[in-house]
């Protein structure tokens, strides 16, 4: 599965980048593929590995604000692995047409 999600950490001020980026520390040494860009980080794995890291991550953010919100966006698509390179792949192509 592939899971886009985003933590925001409320009531800590403007600047919400260094409890984010521990969001991403999470993700990153959990060993799953995933990526990061502006809005979301994507991670690929089986539903209980990838739910624990996006858990785990959200109870980073937690430490440092008094409340959390969570953005998620699932795609289950059994058997299917490799899905967070080659989608992107696909569309490369066809643009490249």
């Amino acid at each position: 599965m592939l899971v886009a999600f985003s933590v925001t950490p409320l009531g800590v001020g403007e600047s919400v980048g260094d409890a984010v980026a521990e969001a991403v520390r999470v993700v990153r040494e959990s060993g799953l593929p995933n990526r990061t860009d502006a809005m979301f980080t994507t991670i690929e794995g089986e539903w209980d590995e990838v739910m624990a890291v996006v858990k785990r991550a959200v109870d980073v953010v937690a430490e440092a604000a008094p409340r959390v919100s969570v953005v998620l966006k699932a795609d289950i698509r059994p058997g299917v692995t490799g899905a967070l390179e080659s989608k992107v792949a696909h569309i490369e192509r066809k643009l490249a047409e």
